[in-house]
């Protein structure tokens, strides 16, 4: 009986007939593995919701609140309302970190201290509203006085600084030897209705 000839495949057959990958070899060179991993989690709104949100924790525990607020927003879009919910809550904790706290003075003495701070770092005009507010409530607190003088002079308001200075010493002539030995006070030295008002006994 002949022999039956061995009948090759085709070419089209051969090139398809690729043998079958276990998830456990996928996983050996890694590759194909993260490759549809991560396709699923591009593809899933869920999953890119829940990836937001973990950022923007990672980000919130980090002090970086700019940026976390942003992925906290992003998965507020999301479908899942139970992190959607939880990620508006942290949104809104980064925007109360962010904000500059303001403010809020009410007595002379606190403004006159909140002003002293004012001038050492050299915000003369926060400094004298804060220390005008002062003398509002307590006109005759020489130490306000003093330190408005001392601020306007700084400033190069000579008038003003002399004035302040005045009244500051008539209400207690101890601010006369204080403003002698005080460098604010320096730029105004060479000014003679200023320096009668510092040194009233010395002749010209």
């Amino acid at each position: 009986m002949p022999a039956k000839k061995k009948t090759s495949m085709p070419k089209s057959t051969e090139k398809h007939n690729v043998p079958e990958v276990s998830p456990q070899e996928e996983g050996k060179n890694g590759l194909p593995a993260r490759r549809a991993a991560s396709g699923a989690a591009a593809a899933d709104p869920k999953a890119r919701q829940m990836e937001s949100f973990e950022e923007g924790m990672r980000l919130f525990h980090a002090r970086q609140f700019q940026r976390a607020r942003e992925f906290f927003a992003a998965a507020e879009q999301g479908p899942d309302r139970t992190v959607a919910h939880r990620s508006g809550l942290h949104a809104r904790m980064c925007e109360r970190r962010l904000e500059s706290p303001g403010v809020v003075l009410t007595t002379p003495e606190e403004h006159y201290n909140y002003a002293v701070t004012l001038i050492n770092s050299r915000d003369l005009a926060g400094a004298q509203k804060h220390l005008r507010a002062a003398l509002e409530a307590d006109p005759g607190a020489d130490h306000v006085l003093y330190a408005l003088a001392a601020c306007q002079c700084l400033a190069g308001e000579a008038q003003g600084a002399y004035e302040n200075l005045k009244r500051a010493i008539d209400l207690q002539p101890r601010n006369r030897l204080a403003a002698r030995q005080d460098p604010d006070f320096a730029a105004m030295a060479d000014h003679q209705a200023f320096a009668r008002l510092l040194y009233p006994d010395k002749k010209n």
